[in-house]
């Protein structure tokens, strides 16, 4: 299981998947679906 290690450093996006790499970086990537609602009929 992962740790948060720090809060707070990225401000986040709907529909954005955020995500550490092996590099240590902090990645964005745009989800395939979601961050946005569906309207109802």
């Amino acid at each position: 299981m992962g740790k948060v290690l720090v809060k707070n450093v990225v401000k986040r996006q709907k529909g954005f998947l955020y995500y550490v790499d092996g590099k240590g970086n902090v990645c964005e990537a745009k989800m395939a679906r979601g961050g946005k609602k569906k309207k109802r009929k």
